[in-house]
């Protein structure tokens, strides 16, 4: 927190990742900084590594206990790593949901179109008969 006249602004830690290796060979650092620095800019502290190449993922678990309890946020990937790493309980995102939605709509009408098309095809057919 700092204090400004009579303002007080708030520094909010995020859990994000720091970008470190080679040309198009990225690693990362799971690190705790304020939500105002640089993506690459000094930590406040180191919690884990993620290779995406490898998949390789090592999380100083009772570090990022500690962060999580101080309040500390995590961007999108470092939650999901988060979450397979066991640490906390997996969040079903409101875009699964409307996606999960849309499926079965889509399902719905395509049956319904498919079961149309039979009936038409059995009048045609019956009326080639007669």
């Amino acid at each position: 927190m700092i204090l400004l006249g009579k303002f007080l602004l708030l520094k909010m830690i995020k859990l994000r990742l720091k970008r470190f290796g080679k040309k198009k060979e990225a690693s990362y650092r799971i690190v705790a900084c304020n939500s105002t620095s640089r993506r690459d800019g000094r930590p406040l502290e180191e919690l884990g590594f993620y290779n995406p190449r490898t998949k390789e993922t090592r999380l100083d678990t009772e570090a990022l206990r500690k962060r999580l309890t101080q309040g500390a946020q995590p961007t999108d990937v470092v939650r999901t790593l988060l979450e397979k790493g066991g640490l906390i309980e997996k969040k079903v995102r409101n875009s699964v949901n409307i996606a999960k939605a849309n499926l079965e709509k889509e399902k719905i009408a395509k049956a319904k179109s498919e079961e149309a098309e039979s009936t038409i095809k059995e009048k045609e057919s019956k009326s080639e008969e007669a």
